[in-house]
């Protein structure tokens, strides 16, 4: 394979003690300067072949290489490499959502009226290692199927399993991934632990290595605090959390400002991004892993269904409520150790730079006008508002994913791979065609304020796109569907709106008025965009703008993925409606304390004693 004897030692070796080194002088020959991978007590004497195989003392280089595995901690191997020491978190990692791509997989396939909304698949066949099954959680999952276009669509041959076997299924720990710019990163142990730079190429000593050539991590070093710019490197589609927490949104492809070249600016994960307000957590210094846990990360054992069904943080973990102080424990009573109370005060201290943040506590705290009205005047925001659903500075909405499938064309299996080294399966040169070729755009896209809907818990939470699915299908030159759009085996449109957690955190919140005010917050659109307009002939696939979710009267229009989570209904509108009007003459700071307006009948005598002055 191309430039192999250049990387085959890039991921796991550890540069043995000098006790060490004749066993390894013939790797070390060839690779002078390479970094010591690990300095962590019993990894720091670890020789090159310890991880890698291969013949040290060979003198040719093909023979010195037979054997060795490019990779070491990539899932296919790791068992006798970190799994050797660590064998509880390599068999939990299997069952991370990290790996096993669960809600992606039952999102989509629920998008494209496969299934319903209980994870049957994964990447590849797994068994949870618990007997209890929590809530959101399975006893195992099957391997996902492959698409037989011979065969009509079923509950077991969707297009959807090829779309996400060729495209969507880059992202997880079983893949080293996609390799272009944003993209580069390794499989297994070390997709997390072992850090790229965007441009992937290699920044340390080692003689051996072409500081130009791509798809190389910065170091031979494994980490124990990856940093924001490592999770982004999955975490940039989908929700795109991983871009949104740092500002960024993907623009609609102008490449601008020029450089002072006069070229366009380079593009990160194929795409050209524009810059707004980051996450306030981000502009204090957090990083990813200060809030998400060890568990959460690497796997508990458990199959979880979908993504938020993993997480066990809350805000109220770190900053409590208007009643009680921060538990500083998760949800599942795990303690977060890097957070400590000193009496009223307490404090986070980063993993990686070891920086002292003071967190804002709840209880006490001075608010303003319109933080007091929503927060303490209307107690029913706490009970139940998630945080973000007012705390939200903006999030990605990318209107209409138009998927164009070939299937005349042949093309590349995330999930399927061949190689001599069995580490380098994933690698995207080595996937069999045993998927077909896609193309994928969109309608648009906007970064306003997100929609809110209620989510899997019940509680008001923003609203972005889903898989908004336009699907053509062609073979050849000949279409065999054209802008087709699914229904849902819950008789939905397939086009979805999910819940999600933007990580656009800001300090301000929304305003009282943006919520109840403002039709495109309650999923009824915003009433411009014209669907027939927009397509062939007039011909428009759903009869309801993209940014529509439900109508006036509580009717679910299109897709919600997540068990539980709908859009707002007939009642719940109306209410919000309701103070809407009453803003308009009050505004939030002549909200009466008790949150409730008068009655009909006081309200009806103020106004007549008002017309008659």
């Amino acid at each position: 394979m191309k430039h192999r004897h250049i990387w085959i030692l890039l991921f796991g070796l550890a540069l043995p003690a000098q006790a060490d080194w004749d066993s390894d002088k013939g790797c070390l020959s060839c690779h002078q300067g390479i970094e010591q991978f690990s300095d962590v007590p019993g990894m720091d004497t670890l020789s090159c072949t310890d991880c890698h195989q291969g013949n040290p003392t060979a003198t040719d280089q093909a023979a010195a290489h037979t054997g060795m595995w490019a990779n070491p901690t990539d899932l296919r191997v790791v068992e006798e490499t970190c799994g050797s020491c660590h064998a509880d978190e390599v068999a939990k990692a299997r069952t991370s959502i990290h790996a096993t791509m669960a809600g992606v997989i039952s999102g989509t396939r629920y998008d494209f009226g496969a299934q319903g909304k209980d994870a049957l698949y994964a990447t590849y066949d797994v068994k949870a290692l618990h007997d209890d099954l929590p809530p959101g959680t399975v006893a195992e999952l099957k391997q996902l199927p492959s698409y037989d276009p011979t065969k009509p669509e079923s509950a077991t041959n969707s297009i959807g399993d090829d779309y996400l076997r060729n495209q969507c299924l880059r992202c997880h720990i079983w893949s080293d991934g996609h390799q272009r710019d944003g993209d580069y990163r390794a499989s297994g142990c070390a997709a997390c632990h072992v850090e790229y730079s965007n441009a992937g190429t290699y920044e340390g000593n080692d003689a051996a290595i072409d500081k130009s050539e791509k798809d190389r991590p910065r170091f031979h070093r494994m980490t124990r605090t990856p940093g924001v710019d490592q999770c982004q490197h999955c975490h940039n589609r989908g929700a795109r959390t991983g871009t949104s927490y740092k500002g960024m949104m993907e623009s609609d492809g102008y490449g601008t400002p020029f450089t002072e070249s006069g070229d366009k600016q380079g593009k990160l994960h194929g795409k050209h991004y524009n810059f707004l307000q980051a996450d306030l957590h981000f502009d204090a210094g957090l990083s990813c892993i200060d809030c998400h846990t060890k568990d959460e990360m690497h796997g508990d054992g458990y199959l979880y269904e979908k993504k938020h069904n993993a997480v066990e943080i809350r805000c109220e973990t770190c900053h409590g409520t208007n009643e009680a102080p921060a538990t500083l424990k998760t949800i599942r009573g795990n303690p977060m150790d890097h957070l400590q109370r000193d009496g009223d005060r307490v404090t986070l201290t980063t993993k990686a730079d070891g920086k002292v943040l003071e967190v804002p506590q709840l209880v006490g705290a001075e608010l303003s006008a319109e933080g007091k009205a929503a927060m303490v005047q209307i107690p029913a925001h706490m009970e139940k508002l998630e945080c973000h659903a007012c705390h939200t500075a903006w999030a990605p909405q990318c209107y209409g994913c138009h998927a164009k499938q070939d299937i005349s064309k042949p093309s590349g299996d995330w999930l399927l791979g061949s190689s001599d080294d069995p580490s380098q399966a994933s690698n995207k040169g080595n996937r069999e065609a045993n998927a077909f070729s896609w193309q994928e755009s969109r309608s648009y896209v906007r970064w306003e304020m997100p929609a809110l809907g209620v989510n899997s818990r019940g509680k008001v939470s923003t609203f972005i796109p889903g898989c908004q699915v336009i699907l053509t299908q062609m073979d050849g030159e000949n279409a065999v569907l054209n802008n087709h759009t699914y229904t849902t085996v819950d008789g939905t449109s397939g086009l979805a709106h999910n819940p999600v957690f933007a990580h656009t955190t800001t300090k301000q919140a929304r305003t009282c008025e943006e919520c109840h005010t403002n039709p495109k917050v309650w999923g009824l659109g915003s009433g411009v965009y014209d669907m027939s307009a927009n397509f062939p002939d007039g011909e428009a696939p759903v009869p309801f703008e993209l940014e529509r979710f439900v109508d006036e009267e509580g009717n679910a229009l299109q897709a919600t993925n997540h068990k539980g989570a709908r859009p707002f209904n007939k009642e719940e509108l109306d209410n919000i409606r309701r103070v809407g009007s009453c803003l308009a003459c009050h505004g939030s700071d002549e909200m009466p304390n008790d949150g409730q307006a008068p009655n009909d009948a006081t309200h009806n005598a103020v106004l007549r004693k008002m017309l008659e002055e």
